[in-house]
């Protein structure tokens, strides 16, 4: 009699290395622990939110002294809007030209909230104060396609960039005389460096392709023909709409 054969057991397929992994594994993860691995993704972008700080205190400690840049670097939290203040300063503009031209770029957070808005399961209040974290680099990484977003893991990724942002302008605010000339040490390059590094990220999702082409042609396109900051907002208005259409 031949021997009874073993019914073969069904092994699931296992889960394919890279971003696609880890994002389910994360978002299985309690929330603490989702907060910490937020944290650790969020370091690197932190290394260079401390060394674009300190740029920005350098070059705002003569346009509005140290104290003034430390609690708009506090309050404000917006890199490309606070360099936009300084461009309109130094170029003789008063305060209310340099608050329009930071209030024009931090505009592309109304889209980036819009995305995030059904990941928060929090109450007005909780929505407000989790919407205070929201920056290019912790949006970027919570994202887990399909409109999904980890808000946990977004928090945790602003911790890591706040203190440096915050703790580089206090150094370049305070100690701006003995650091000399940012360009001079090659720091002006690492704030596109840091949006490039963005969109690199994102360009690994097939479907993001399409959107940041079109995104990219019609910056490029405004950039000599308009004031600065028009195209940012311009550009994330078409894509905007590019993906509202699209679903």
């Amino acid at each position: 009699m031949p021997p009874a054969r073993v019914p073969a057991t069904h092994v699931p397929p296992a889960e394919p290395a890279g971003a696609a992994g880890s994002d389910l594994l994360t978002a299985q993860a309690p929330p603490r622990e989702r907060v910490i691995a937020g944290l650790r993704a969020g370091l690197p972008y932190g290394a260079a939110s401390l060394l674009l700080g300190l740029s920005f205190g350098v070059l705002a400690r003569p346009l509005m002294g140290p104290t003034a840049a430390i609690v708009m670097s506090a309050i404000v939290f917006a890199g490309s809007a606070q360099f936009a203040a300084l461009a309109v300063l130094s170029a003789g503009g008063g305060a209310p030209a340099a608050i329009v031209a930071g209030m024009l770029l931090n505009l592309r957070f109304v889209p980036m909230g819009i995305a995030i808005a059904p990941s928060l399961r929090v109450g007005p209040l909780g929505r407000a104060l989790r919407g205070q974290a929201l920056v290019d680099a912790s949006w970027a990484l919570a994202n887990r396609g399909g409109g999904r977003f980890d808000i946990e893991f977004l928090l945790g990724s602003t911790l890591a960039q706040y203190p440096a942002w915050v703790g580089g302008t206090v150094v370049g605010a305070l100690a701006g005389g003995l650091i000399g000339n940012p360009r001079s040490l090659g720091l002006d390059a690492i704030f596109p460096a840091f949006f490039l590094g963005l969109l690199v990220a994102e360009l690994r999702r097939p479907q993001a392709r399409p959107v940041a082409a079109v995104g990219a042609v019609i910056a490029l396109a405004l950039t000599p023909l308009t004031p600065a900051g028009v195209p940012i907002i311009v550009a994330a208005a078409a894509v905007f709409a590019m993906a509202g259409w699209s679903r």
